[in-house]
């Protein structure tokens, strides 16, 4: 049985991400999988990779191929140039950045409410109605009709 170390589509139309999946090559690409190894989500900046290097150095060891895309995310991970015993096993990968949390997000957009606003509306005031409004028109001809 030839094993392969493919992508997994996942997601919506316009927003894939994929598992980094070990399966039978005759498997279709989001078919069954033996195991998952890792994740590589490409629409954020930078593109997220995370994979299992001991899982993914023993499929690996036992003879299963990458395709090509998966074979250029294990070299940005440095994980196919310790398989191969080559220089510069610790990749090329960018670091995710930090994310801020809920609570320290919501502190300072409680101090900068505390401020005056630095800049002026965007949305102009309504102006009022001129026309006379139905209800008082109906109690001006009320009243007319009630003196004749």
């Amino acid at each position: 049985m030839a094993v392969k170390i493919k992508l997994m589509r996942l997601g919506k139309i316009r927003q894939p991400y994929y598992r980094i999946v070990v399966a039978d090559a005759r498997t279709r690409r989001s078919g069954r999988a033996i195991e998952t190894i890792g994740k590589y989500h490409p629409k954020n900046d930078p593109s997220l990779i995370e994979v299992d290097s001991d899982r993914a150095q023993y499929w690996l060891g036992v003879g299963a191929q990458p395709t090509e895309s998966v074979q250029n995310l294990l070299e940005i991970t440095g994980d196919w140039q310790k398989f191969k015993g080559l220089p510069g096993a610790e990749g090329r990968l960018k670091p995710q950045p930090q994310k801020v949390d809920k609570l320290t997000r919501f502190q300072e957009a409680l101090a900068a409410a505390g401020q005056e606003p630095t800049t002026e509306a965007t949305t102009p005031k309504k102006k009022a109605d001129r026309r006379p409004k139905a209800d008082e028109a109906a109690d001006g001809e009320a009243a007319e009709a009630t003196e004749s």
